[in-house]
């Protein structure tokens, strides 16, 4: 495992998330920390390659962190971005946590090839379980909804990521959902 890459491209996205300029705060690092997590967890789970897996969930929302401006276009921009880094330390995956970058996005429908790429993809998706409070930031702080409309962007944007996963993912993580959505005060 390179811990070195890892652990700078840690520091790297932590520092971009606490800046100013980042349009999601600093609940994004929650986001980004939970989708490590998660995609860990599932590539030892399905037999991915943890390393490149880490890495890939590390990077996969750099670009919406940096500049809000590559947002619709985050995952492009983030392989590129990731590309540029892993190029500096001479890392030998870089093809591969490209290809996780780019198809991470369940509102993308680009097929996930590898088990890599289904981790990170999965695990971006089963994260805004693990970091709702995030979810509700964005809906009021920084979209001003009110609390109808925010808990309804919330409950749609949960049922968003629960439906993006395969199918394996969808069982291992179907308590989980259930009772999130029972917390928020929605009953499936």
């Amino acid at each position: 495992m390179r811990e070195d890459i890892i652990r700078f491209i840690q520091n790297e996205v932590k520092q971009r998330c606490e800046s100013e300029s980042n349009f999601f705060g600093i609940g994004c690092y929650y986001h980004i920390c939970a989708v490590v997590e998660n995609a860990v967890f599932l590539a030892e789970k399905y037999g991915g390659d943890v390393e490149a897996v880490t890495i890939a969930a590390w990077l996969h929302d750099i670009a919406s962190v940096t500049d809000y401006s590559m947002y619709e276009e985050h995952h492009i921009h983030g392989a590129r971005i990731a590309e540029e880094i892993l190029s500096s330390f001479g890392y030998d995956k870089i093809e591969l946590v490209k290809k996780c970058i780019l198809n991470h996005r369940g509102s993308k429908p680009n097929e996930k090839i590898s088990i890599e790429e289904i981790c990170v993809a999965d695990a971006d998706a089963i994260s805004h379980f693990d970091s709702v409070s995030s979810l509700f930031y964005l809906a009021y702080v920084k979209r001003k909804l009110g609390i109808a409309e925010g808990t309804e962007f919330v409950r749609n944007k949960l049922e968003r990521s629960y439906n993006k996963l395969s199918d394996e993912s969808k069982r291992l993580y179907s308590d989980k959902y259930s009772e999130v959505m029972r917390v928020i005060g929605i009953t499936l």
